[in-house]
């Protein structure tokens, strides 16, 4: 990491945990947005020292980070980023970078289905990303013979060309790659793993991400408000398998923010608290996901999600897995709203399998 040639505020490290938000999840403190901007852009000059730096994340994690808080964690981080936005306006899947490890990555896969349709997608990853270091969309996207290790520019022109772009955290987001061997040592996850994920590499206008639970939900809409960077239309988030952008089989939640009319008559509440915010019930059944989570179980993450990504596109499979792929392209092809409903993306996903479009998508990625 490289060390910090910057000048500093009043709010080092120490400080800022011993003072504010170091006693303990019932009486630590929150930090206001100009102490936790201080706090990552000194983590990002490499100022604090190790042991610091590993108590300062593990107070902000037992203490919880506040969408305030997570804003201004953002803002540093975007300050920093290579942004390369497309001409195409696309949906913009950032899953946890650091992967799944049981169950099939069907993102690509749904992904190209519904660039396939008509709605462009970009995905974004890093590799082997601490804590846990699994498969992610890099992964899948290799073992297709898909190139990942783009520049940024090259990403944005992926995506024009194709309708799918991916973007590499090390090309696009340098300064939280760095932050890696710290990461790592930590063992646990901080709350970098939430804000990598919501760079927006490509200035997109619709965010797509999952959750375990609706408030995790409702904290990352209220982020994208407090950020001052982001400038959001449309959040459109789901109960994801293993965490990842996966929506979960059977019953599960959705929820969807739209900026505009985000502010309610009465009390001018903007995000989460907003009438634009709302969250639903679905029962992925109806839409053809008749299935348990185990059914989309797999041996080799990366390599099994690409033979059946390959399958799939081309039309070869019949089963859960194929079912799948076309509920999650639905759901992208809604969140963008080029479909007036979850059922009229499914219909507009089948028919890109269908008539070959996707495993065309494909092709084109591969000889990109």
């Amino acid at each position: 990491m490289a060390q910090a040639t910057q000048e500093f505020g009043d709010w080092p490290l120490k400080r800022l945990m011993t003072e504010v938000c170091g006693s303990g999840h019932k009486s630590a403190d929150d930090l206001s947005r100009a102490q936790a901007t201080e706090a990552f852009e000194r983590i990002l000059a490499g100022e604090p020292d190790p042991t610091t730096l590993g108590a300062f994340w593990l107070s902000n994690r037992w203490k919880r980070n506040t969408p305030e808080e997570l804003g201004a964690y953002v803002d540093v981080m975007c300050d920093r980023v290579e942004y390369a936005e497309p001409d195409a306006d696309p949906v913009d899947c950032g899953a946890n970078y650091d992967g799944k490890g049981r169950t099939a990555i069907l993102g690509v896969a749904a992904g190209v289905v519904a660039a396939a349709a008509g709605t462009p997608v970009v995905v974004h990853s890093g590799d082997r990303v601490p804590t846990q270091k699994q498969d992610a969309y890099k992964h899948v996207l290799d073992e297709l013979g898909v190139h990942t290790e783009l520049t940024p520019g090259d990403s944005a022109d992926m995506v024009d060309e194709t309708g799918f772009g991916f973007y590499y955290q090390p090309a696009f987001n340098p300064a939280i790659d760095d932050l890696f061997d710290r990461r790592d040592q930590m063992g646990v996850r901080t709350f970098v793993n939430t804000i990598e994920t919501l760079t927006n590499p490509a200035g997109a206008s619709v965010h797509l991400g999952s959750f375990y639970h609706l408030a995790f939900a409702k904290k990352v809409v209220d982020t994208f408000v407090e950020s001052e960077f982001h400038d959001l239309d449309r959040v459109l988030m789901f109960q994801g398998m293993e965490g990842y952008d996966d929506v979960r089989p059977g019953y599960t939640k959705v929820a969807e923010w739209d900026a505009d009319g985000g502010e309610t008559a009465d009390d001018d509440e903007t995000g989460s608290e907003g009438v634009s915010f709302d969250d639903f019930e679905i029962e992925t059944a109806e839409y053809g996901m008749d299935l348990e989570e185990a059914d989309l179980a797999v041996d080799d993450v990366a390599a099994d999600s690409a033979e059946i990504t390959e399958e799939v596109l081309a039309g070869d499979r019949d089963d859960a897995f194929a079912d799948a792929v076309a509920v999650n392209a639905a759901l992208r092809i809604y969140a963008r709203e080029d479909a007036d409903s979850i059922d009229d993306g499914l219909d507009a996903a089948r028919e890109a399998i269908d008539d070959g479009s996707a495993a065309a998508v494909l092709e084109d990625l591969r000889a990109f």
